[in-house]
């Protein structure tokens, strides 16, 4: 059953017109698709050609055996940081296994049904490191699209600013006219041409100007990473030792959460546009099937790419099958042009990462955020500065560590425990805060109203709010218990010293009690100690229960009369006499 959900569930009524529509779809997020790998291969510190490779098995792979029927997969600008610092410190052989390192963990995801767990990373941490590489991103390609030469590359942002600021006075200024032609004709081809892909426009003008006008005054793919090789990747499994193994696996994870996230981003963008369901496990099957096979063939790590996704949509997408003939279109491309794409000079290919970069960047989402002034404000500063000037690995576990602090703070400030009385002018005698005052407030019955969540952050509170305010030790201690939705074993843990505290010398009552809470007790036999008839659905009857257990001869004189049969026990009125009455003047009422 799985197995035909997986390769015909999603072509339910194919046809040729649908069929027709994938391989326009295809053909143009191939095209699209091209000078995209080349420019990440090449932000990311690997040759071009590697960005290629990974477009066409990742590409293919991922359509097929992923979770969303319109995902299109390949290397993405959230890579580039990553995969750069990686290269930088440990060497392309080392990305390699790394890449498949990372596959295999976002295959366990999968299999594991993690993928629902993404979506629980706050959105603060995701916007805060987007925002981040885009911005490590854009100014990466200061230099090509200077043309400066002599310019060292850093694994760290802070030196890479530093080597444009001391090669500044090394300006091309026939690579600025190369990136400015391209940057122009890319803002510009929508607007003209809306169906034609402007960064591959872009980069055809301004490659064409720059080998007409002036074809040795800039660095090229080709005179910086020599030709691009129209040939097929050749299989090569890469070296695995424990050491390596070791010291890879930090980065490896980091690889498999950045993908993990986007291509489920990516899946629920797609989604969002055509009304569908993904299936996030599946999809991470996927992703990590694709990112253990593409090392092998030596490509770069792949994950589902937004824009390219949406434009797959657009351009009328109705299956899998778009992704495939996407991943089949790059690979005819670079068995008869690849030589070509050589000339493509490097300030050609910066204006185009700058544009992925400013879009990717979630300016309008990141000023908003900041300007609430919340906690969430605080988290995506954290993140955001962590991931341009430290990395974004420990920004991810900074900002996920701070999230939950900050939440965790949050949560336990709704906890609300305070004390109250029934109010007679009330006609259901509902209980009240504005009840209990120095004159009026009972001797022997305290009752509490516990609202919120009783978890670990805020179970000491709990304790602390209600052991203060009993010092007088009364007879029976209600716990209206009604809105509490959740009780961990730490909330537990403080209500048994409660309960086990005060049974010393009294009774507590509880009422209201949800499920959950209830379960957690019976399981750690919380419940059995207190007693199952010490727990009542409605207050009224714990009410009724408590004045059972009163000292009759502290009511005597009593002056604060918290309840209707107050009165009666002050002036020294049988107590049961007392109910009749209650129940006399109810029947006179009806």
């Amino acid at each position: 059953m799985e197995k035909k959900s997986i390769f015909t569930g999603r072509y339910a009524g194919y046809s040729f017109q649908s069929f027709k529509k994938d391989l326009l779809s295809g053909i143009v997020v191939g095209v699209i698709a091209i000078p995209l790998g080349m420019a990440f291969a090449i932000a990311s510190g690997v040759n071009p050609e590697y960005g290629i490779y990974t477009t066409i098995i990742a590409g293919i792979l991922i359509s097929i055996f992923g979770g969303s029927k319109f995902q299109i997969g390949g290397p993405t600008g959230a890579f580039i940081p990553v995969l750069f610092a990686i290269v930088i410190a440990y060497g392309y052989e080392s990305l390699l296994l790394a890449g498949f390192m990372a596959g295999i963990i976002l295959l366990l995801m999968g299999i594991f049904k993690l993928g629902s767990l993404i979506k629980y990373i706050p959105r603060p941490v995701t916007i805060g490191f987007t925002s981040g590489i885009a911005v490590i991103i854009f100014v990466g390609q200061v230099s090509n699209f200077l043309g400066l030469t002599g310019v060292e590359k850093h694994e760290s942002f802070l030196p890479n600013v530093k080597e444009i600021i001391l090669h500044i006075q090394t300006v091309n200024l026939y690579s600025v006219l190369t990136a400015v032609i391209c940057l122009a004709t890319v803002i510009l081809t929508p607007k003209i041409i809306p169906k034609v892909p402007g960064p591959l426009i872009g980069l055809l003008v301004s490659t064409v100007v720059a080998s007409v006008f002036f074809p040795s005054e800039v660095a090229t793919i080709g005179s910086t990473f020599g030709k691009i090789s129209n040939k097929l990747p050749e299989f090569h499994f890469p070296e695995i030792t424990f050491e390596r193994l070791q010291l890879l696996i930090g980065p490896a994870f980091v690889i498999a959460m950045l993908g993990g996230i986007e291509s489920l981003l990516s899946a629920v963008v797609a989604d969002g546009m055509t009304g569908s369901k993904h299936n996030s496990n599946r999809e991470l099957i996927g992703q990590g099937i694709a990112n253990m096979v593409t090392p092998l063939f030596g490509g770069i790590p792949a994950t589902g790419a937004i824009a390219r996704t949406a434009t797959n949509i657009k351009n009328g997408a109705v299956s899998p099958f778009s992704g495939i003939i996407h991943g089949v279109v790059v690979l005819l491309v670079l068995i008869l042009f690849a030589p070509y794409a050589s000339t493509i000079p490097l300030a050609s290919m910066a204006p185009v990462l700058m544009i992925v970069a400013w879009n990717m960047s979630e300016r309008h989402v990141f000023v908003s955020l900041l300007k609430t002034k919340t906690a969430d404000s605080l988290v995506l500063l954290a993140t955001f500065l962590l991931t341009v000037f430290v990395s974004l690995t420990v920004a991810v576990e900074v900002g996920l560590l701070f999230a939950v602090v900050l939440f965790t703070k949050q949560m336990s400030e709704l906890l609300i425990t305070a004390k109250v009385l029934p109010d007679p002018d009330h006609k259901d005698e509902k209980v009240g805060t504005h009840m209990v005052t120095d004159i009026h407030d009972c001797p022997q019955i305290s009752i509490y109203n516990v609202e919120g969540p009783l978890f670990f952050g805020s179970a000491q509170a709990f304790e602390q709010s209600i052991m203060n305010t009993i010092h007088y030790k009364p007879n029976v201690l209600m716990l209206r218990m009604g809105k509490v939705p959740f009780m961990d074993t730490t909330g537990e843990s403080y209500l048994s010293s409660i309960i086990k505290d005060f049974s010393k010398q009294g009774t507590v009552l509880i009422s209201g009690m949800k499920p959950h809470p209830i379960s957690v007790m019976k399981k750690t036999g919380l419940y059995d100690y207190t007693g199952e008839e010490h727990f009542f659905e409605h207050t009224g009857e714990a009410i009724d229960f408590s004045l059972e257990k009163l000292d009759k001869n502290k009511c005597l004189g009593c002056q604060h009369f918290a309840f209707k049969e107050c009165t009666a026990l002050s002036a020294g009125i049988e107590f049961h006499k007392a109910k009749i009455d209650k129940h006399e003047e109810v029947l006179k009422q009806l």
